[in-house]
């Protein structure tokens, strides 16, 4: 770059590249572990405002008309051989600088398509991937829906992005679009039935087939609880002679099957050796969760298992169980859920609940369930659907473990004197309930006071190389921020009847 006469963007530029350089040159071996974290938290953030700088200069270069005098046909190409990017990277810079940039039009200045998430990635506090998750939602809002949808699920997403994972947006998204939708009568049921099915395909020399198709949300909600019981770790291995494929061939009754990692289960208790039988097990098995998925279908077609040989799963019989509020049920708008994370139309809900045996759960105005004491440690079938109801799932910040993969924890231990009232229980997946604990790098899990943002919810402190404030943060991975139907701008509550 010529050092003569530089402009005030060019000189920034090369302040940039010394800056860069120095910090590469810097050794890090001095820096404390809190101030590492920093400097990797800002670098990060610095990083993603140099993203929104990208797009300046690529909405600069198609303005001055730069692709064409170069004889390409478009931007994208333009990038690639400018910059060297891989076809996919500068699609997505150029489609990025299409929905974050303001556009000078004569006089007038078109605001970005996404405004919102513009001002969060100049901020730095958004990543590409964020945007990416952002705009594959966006997407797929129906016309119907009208603009209004489209702001408000922009406002919700980028809230959520500048806390969350571009993960978690994908989830909040499916909470969004069902709300924009509510009972369907837009696209969601009909195209649902008209994309279903599945094929086995013609088998390769070595015997092989490959499987393809969609299944509708009945069949995730069904089939799943299959899956979370038959190919959960350990189990049905075909690899290992000792793996179990039954309760029965754990030499436990299915009853007693809790599962759950709180559970107090010692000594020479059936549970307790059937437990660490499957924990045994699971340390041998080096299967992928597709193979495991694979090898759970043929152990559930086999004449032995069957529907009605499955047993328990983490205290609970292995069935679909599924969650509604009364009032969607009585309007016939909104969601249910499903304890493996899934979600269904109250329509479907109704459908496959028709037969099946219902649950009142009575929440307060915090959304926790009322009193449901025990004297016991072990939380009770019943305790452990409140919290079904209630939590969904896993309540560490940003885990999306659905309630079918997560253990009944006692917030306040057991050992220090907590109680097995619902109060006192939350939902932790096995993963993040080992990482309770005391020690210096342990979480710590409350209840949030009544006083706080979120009065009830369960609170889990970070360790101080997290956070060294040590701030209660509250999961809402299971229950995005998203107002009723009738909350939405625009987009009333439908009926079905």
């Amino acid at each position: 770059m010529n050092s003569g006469g530089m402009t005030a963007i060019a000189q920034g530029v090369h302040a940039l590249d010394a800056a860069a350089e120095s910090l590469l040159e810097s050794p890090l071996f001095s820096v404390g572990d809190d101030e590492l974290i920093e400097v990797m938290q800002d670098i990060e953030a610095i990083t993603r405002k140099l993203d929104a700088m990208k797009q300046h200069l690529v909405l600069e270069a198609v303005t001055r008309g730069l692709p064409v005098r170069a004889g390409v046909k478009s931007p994208v190409r333009f990038l690639q051989e400018t910059l060297r990017l891989s076809p996919g990277e500068a699609a997505a810079r150029v489609r990025n600088t299409e929905l974050l940039s303001a556009v000078s039009e004569g006089t007038f200045t078109r605001p970005p398509v996404l405004a919102l998430v513009a001002q969060a990635q100049r901020a730095g506090e958004i990543s590409t991937d964020h945007i990416r998750a952002i705009h594959e939602v966006i997407k797929q809002i129906p016309a119907a829906a009208g603009p209004k949808a489209v702001d408000f699920a922009e406002e919700q997403l980028t809230a959520f992005a500048r806390e969350g994972d571009p993960k978690g947006i994908t989830t909040l998204g499916v909470r969004i679009l069902q709300y924009t939708d509510p009972d369907g009568s837009l696209t969601r049921d009909r195209d649902q039935q008209a994309r279903r099915g599945f094929t086995i395909g013609h088998a390769r020399a070595d015997g092989m087939a490959p499987v393809s198709g969609w299944v509708t949300p009945q069949f995730q909600a069904v089939f799943t609880p299959v899956l979370e019981k038959l190919a959960r770790p350990g189990m049905c291995n075909p690899d290992d002679p000792q793996s179990p494929w039954s309760a029965a061939e754990l030499g436990i009754d299915t009853a007693t099957d809790t599962g759950d990692q709180d559970s107090d289960v010692s000594g020479e208790s059936p549970v307790a050796a059937a437990r660490a039988v499957l924990e045994a097990a699971a340390k041998r098995d080096h299967r992928t969760a597709a193979q495991r998925n694979h090898d759970a279908v043929i152990a559930f077609l086999r004449p032995d298992m069957g529907p009605t040989r499955l047993g328990n799963h983490r205290g609970l019989p292995v069935s679909t169980v599924i969650t509604m509020t009364i009032n969607d049920l009585e309007q016939r708008t909104g969601m249910a859920t499903t304890a493996t994370g899934g979600t269904l139309s109250i329509a479907q809900a109704v459908e496959l609940a028709a037969n099946a045996t219902p649950y009142l759960v009575i929440i307060d105005a915090n959304g926790r369930p009322l009193h449901f004491a025990r004297g016991e440690r072990l939380a009770t079938p019943e305790q452990r659907l409140a919290l079904t109801a209630v939590e969904r799932g896993c309540t560490r910040p940003g885990c999306d473990a659905p309630a079918t993969r997560s253990a009944v924890h006692h917030i306040q231990e057991w050992a220090d004197g907590g109680e097995t009232d619902i109060e006192n229980l939350t939902f932790a997946c096995d993963a993040c309930h080992a990482q309770v604990n005391s020690g210096p790098n342990g979480w710590k899990t409350i209840v949030m006071p009544d006083d706080s943002e979120h009065p009830g919810k369960t609170g889990w402190i970070p360790p101080p190389h997290i956070d060294p404030a040590r701030r209660p943060r509250v999961n809402f991975r299971h229950h995005p921020r998203v107002p009723s139907p009738s909350g939405i701008p625009g987009i009333p509550a439908r009926r079905l009847c």
